[in-house]
């Protein structure tokens, strides 16, 4: 049952894994609602609307958003100045639905249609050359849809590299293994 319950309150989150909540990620949010009993109350980008689905989703009150965690504001994007990009790629790294590309030390840009609005890269981002815009469209239901599985897909992006490179490691391991066994092994066998 709570998974069910998990599911329902992550699909009317909206999906901007901001971690504004204190939680990583929208679905931790939904989780921590169901498992720890977290307030409905500390989403700030899904604000009013967000609290009022919530309650619907979980039976619980509707109560006014936390201030603690922010304030309903009107949805903005990224935007990256290009003049001062200096290509850290460090914006890459937290941005969670992957909306922001560019190769290393080159300049970045934003895909505005995938940007969450999530602000995780401005803070990131050493040399300030990105700033928040209002955006062109509006939050639907459909774009938080969208927007979580850009975010699935980044992870899962990021699972396999791990695993990838783990898997390099561990087989330069065995193969360093045997190559000592070896040299020991003709090492004996000269004496």
């Amino acid at each position: 049952m709570s998974e069910h319950l998990i599911d329902a309150i992550d699909d009317v989150l909206p999906q901007t894994q901001c971690r504004q909540c204190g939680y990583d990620g929208c679905r931790a949010y939904a989780w921590a609602i169901v498992m720890d009993h977290a307030p409905i109350n500390r989403c700030a980008p899904g604000g009013e609307a967000g609290i009022k689905a919530l309650a619907e989703v979980t039976g619980q009150k509707e109560l006014p958003l936390d201030p603690e965690y922010g304030h309903e504001v009107p949805l903005e994007v990224s935007e990256i100045e290009t003049q001062n990009c200096i290509g850290c790629r460090k914006c890459v790294a937290v941005c969670p639905t992957g909306a922001i590309v560019g190769a290393p030390k080159r300049l970045h840009g934003v895909i505005t249609e995938w940007c969450t609005g999530c602000a995780l890269c401005v803070t990131a981002c050493p040399v300030d050359c990105i700033r928040m815009v209002a955006a062109p469209f509006e939050w639907t239901r459909d774009r938080a849809h969208a927007a979580r599985d850009h975010y699935r897909n980044k992870l899962a992006r990021e699972r396999a590299i791990k695993a990838e490179r783990e898997a390099k490691l561990s087989a330069q391991s065995a193969a360093e293994k045997k190559k000592a066994l070896l040299a020991d092994i003709l090492s004996r066998v000269k004496k």
